[in-house]
């Protein structure tokens, strides 16, 4: 297996930009992104964009909900978060560091969510990082100490709160499945 990894081709946005369907790429390593998500997911992904961003219009920073837009890391990752919260109106696509990402957990994309993304997005400083996972009706999520990210929320009840800069967002975790 080791001589495979030596020989793997590395791509970047260059080639991305030219891929027909859906696709990730994470340090040079395309991830295909199909199927395509099931109605449950894309309901869970409307309902927690919507509760959110009507929490962040009620404060002072302006802050957004952005689904499913593709984050430029770098050269040789692009990332697509089910949802991305910055504090400023992006253009096209995102090219910094979101405050907050939430990934709807599905069996296709487990592994890629739970493992893969959870490094990348700690490594890049993503400060809340938030699996959902609507076949198990159940939430968790981490928020980034010293560089590591650490679990303050595991539940299929309650609410979930979380900060986006000076902003306190509560979400019933209930409500959501």
């Amino acid at each position: 297996m080791e001589i495979a990894k030596k020989y793997l081709p590395r791509y970047t946005y260059r080639d991305y930009k030219n891929w027909e369907g859906d696709w990730e790429l994470i340090e040079g390593i395309p991830y295909a992104m199909s199927p395509s998500p099931l109605a449950k997911h894309q309901r869970t992904l409307l309902e927690l964009g919507r509760a959110i961003q009507e929490k962040l219009d009620k404060c002072k920073n302006k802050c957004f909900v952005y689904p499913e837009l593709d984050w430029i890391v770098d050269e040789h990752t692009v990332v697509r978060p089910d949802i991305s919260i910055l504090c400023k109106e992006i253009e096209d696509y995102i090219r910094e560091v979101p405050e907050v990402i939430i990934e709807i957990v599905s069996e296709s994309s487990a592994e890629r969510d739970e493992r893969i993304k959870f490094e990348l997005y700690e490594r890049e400083g993503v400060k809340v990082y938030i699996l959902v996972y609507p076949n198990l009706k159940k939430v968790r999520a981490f928020h980034l100490v010293n560089g590591k990210y650490r679990k303050f929320f595991d539940s299929d009840t309650g609410n979930l709160e979380f900060k986006v800069k000076d902003c306190s967002v509560i979400v019933n975790v209930g409500r959501l499945f």
